[in-house]
């Protein structure tokens, strides 16, 4: 009797949305491709942002596969300033694997990935992906030679600036009269990544050995919000005249 053959679900991660319970370390991490031209592939931008004080560290990858994606996420994971405690993926296969689970397993982090029909497990770090990187990069196609120079640029200009200087909303969440949940930005609401991981109580705590908030306060001092973002702007125009950028719409006007 002939039998097709049954498809088996990765039993790597668990299915659901993670609860940090307020502490930060749970990130939530995507990839951005940053186009096609010709047949030839883009650079993929791997997107990580913590759940609790949205601290936002950009790398880039030439290719998707895991032999490029583990050092550019090992290269992410060395920029947060606390300890990590668990990672959120979508189901691409890029991250449901076993060489990135072993990465998790050696950090002692869960692993966590969307459930179906759940958009928003995922909302926090999508919602950068085009208020961070298209807004900054764009949609044209950059081939995957230049992977190495956007990740430079990462960690010199772009992730200083978005964690020191950059402002992101913090909602204030309540309950109307019908036991839904109202998210409110108000103007008190908003402040850099450190500025909310410093008013966490004992955030001290969750650093990693050998940091301490004296450290990254002389850090996001070391220069003024104003000229952190004209140097980062600067760096950026520097960029992306060295790489041939193919010039294409976004998707909803192709």
């Amino acid at each position: 009797m002939f039998e097709a053959t049954r498809s088996a679900a990765a039993a790597i991660g668990e299915r659901r949305r993670p609860d940090p319970h307020g502490r930060p370390g749970f990130l939530r991490v995507d990839a951005v491709h940053q186009g096609d031209w010709d047949g030839a592939k883009g650079v993929y931008h791997i997107n990580a942002v913590d759940a609790v004080t949205q601290w936002q560290v950009v790398g880039c990858a030439s290719k998707i596969s895991e032999a490029y994606l583990i050092p550019v996420l090992e290269g992410v994971v060395e920029q947060f300033p606390f300890v990590l405690l668990g990672f959120h993926f979508d189901n691409g296969s890029e991250y449901i694997n076993h060489r990135v689970a072993k990465l998790l397993e050696k950090l002692h982090a869960e692993f966590t990935k969307s459930r179906a029909c759940r958009s928003r497990d995922n909302a926090l770090v999508e919602g950068k992906n085009g208020a961070v990187i298209r807004k900054l990069i764009g949609y044209g196609q950059i081939a995957g030679e230049h992977s190495e120079a956007i990740g430079k640029f990462y960690g010199r200009h772009l992730n200083p600036y978005l964690n020191s200087h950059r402002p992101c909303g913090f909602a204030t969440v309540s309950l109307d009269e019908r036991g839904k949940r109202r998210r409110q930005y108000k103007t008190e609401d908003y402040r850099t990544p450190f500025e909310k991981l410093k008013s966490l109580e004992r955030a001290e705590q969750y650093l990693k050995p050998g940091l301490t908030l004296a450290q990254l306060e002389r850090e996001a001092l070391a220069m003024s919000d104003t000229e952190c973002a004209r140097q980062m702007n600067a760096a950026k125009t520097r960029l992306l005249g060295q790489c041939k950028v193919q010039s294409a719409l976004p998707p909803t006007f192709r």
